[in-house]
């Protein structure tokens, strides 16, 4: 099976919301399907090994670190801390981004610079400041555990234990990493009584006024592109990709905002603590310069439209989040 079926049929409901009309509604639809690349379709027994590999310390050079230190599922796939934490327990240049929806997510990494999930997964194992793995310490390693030679034997026939193999299997988990259903999502689905009416006002803000559906766009609420919203810093972002574009400068990937409640702080540097800080630097505008996206405008919220806004973003933390952690094989 090349998709796998994770959601039941999205039944939208025909009544419209005296806050913000159906069409609104649907664009933020759920998918029915994950996609996966025809070179990697999903696999149940992939999915599963790659799982207990991003949770396995031996994938980085001191077996100190996993792929969920930094991405913890406690904290919206993030760490709830301004900068990530590498194997030497030093901080890094950026925060961790969210791992959810990393299937409809792509480039990578806050500049994008990987493409593809298999080219964003070998990033930190082999980043000195990250995990400081080799491919060649991380394949020996695995050889010498008795299931995990046998699980890649058996999944990849003839290949067994190579980069290629474990990139392929931390992807294929990575994009079964899909937020939760959420109030939001029923209330797309027709139940007007899913959320509260202050968290319609904040919907009909951002999509509206607020100017927030400019770049937060789609299921995931974001565009997968790259803008400079105005922070202070001396960060390039995309633009070390683009050189001498200056609409890139300062430019970081829009993120999706699915459980967006449980990642702060936020922004590329965790700059900014908490959802109505965000809000009021949006309203100001950002810093002027050339580089600032023309999509940054300014408004002037009041209180209960900070309210409003912060209501229906917490709106989208999924009901219920079951994760049981793997089990890993013994040396």
């Amino acid at each position: 099976m090349k998709q796998l079926l994770f959601l039941l049929a999205v039944l939208v409901g025909s009544t419209v919301s005296a806050f913000a009309n159906s069409t609104d509604k649907t664009d933020y639809a759920r998918p029915l399907t994950i996609p996966f690349p025809a070179n990697a379709p999903y696999d149940p027994g992939i999915a599963t090994l790659g799982k207990m590999l991003f949770f396995d310390p031996r994938l980085s050079g001191a077996q100190n670190i996993s792929c969920a230190s930094c991405h913890n599922p406690s904290f919206g796939w993030e760490t709830p801390v301004e900068t990530a934490i590498g194997a030497a327990n030093e901080p890094l240049g950026r925060h961790a981004p969210t791992a959810l929806n990393g299937a409809w997510g792509g480039p990578f990494f806050w500049d994008g610079r990987a493409a593809t999930l298999e080219e964003q997964a070998a990033g930190p194992i082999t980043a000195e400041v990250e995990m400081n793995a080799t491919f060649e310490e991380v394949i020996t390693r695995l050889s010498q555990v008795s299931e995990y030679k046998a699980w890649f034997t058996k999944l990849f026939p003839g290949k067994g234990i190579t980069r290629d193999t474990i990139l392929q299997a931390i992807a294929t988990y990575e994009r079964t990493v899909v937020s939760g259903w959420s109030p939001f999502d029923r209330w797309v689905e027709g139940d007007e009584t899913a959320i509260p009416d202050n968290a319609k006002r904040g919907f009909d803000l951002f999509v509206g006024e607020a100017g927030c559906a400019e770049c937060h766009s789609g299921w995931n609420f974001s565009d997968n592109d790259f803008h400079d919203i105005g922070l202070g810093t001396e960060d390039v972002g995309r633009e070390a990709l683009e050189t001498g574009n200056i609409r890139m400068r300062h430019a970081f990937k829009t993120p999706g905002l699915r459980n967006i409640a449980l990642r702060a702080p936020f922004m590329h540097a965790g700059q900014l603590p908490d959802l109505e800080t965000v809000i009021l630097h949006y309203a100001t505008g950002g810093i002027q310069r050339e580089s600032l996206s023309p999509l940054m405008i300014t408004f002037e919220p009041n209180q209960r439209d900070l309210d409003d806004l912060v209501a229906f973003m917490e709106s989208l933390t999924e009901s219920e989040t079951i994760l049981p952690t793997p089990i890993l094989p013994a040396n």
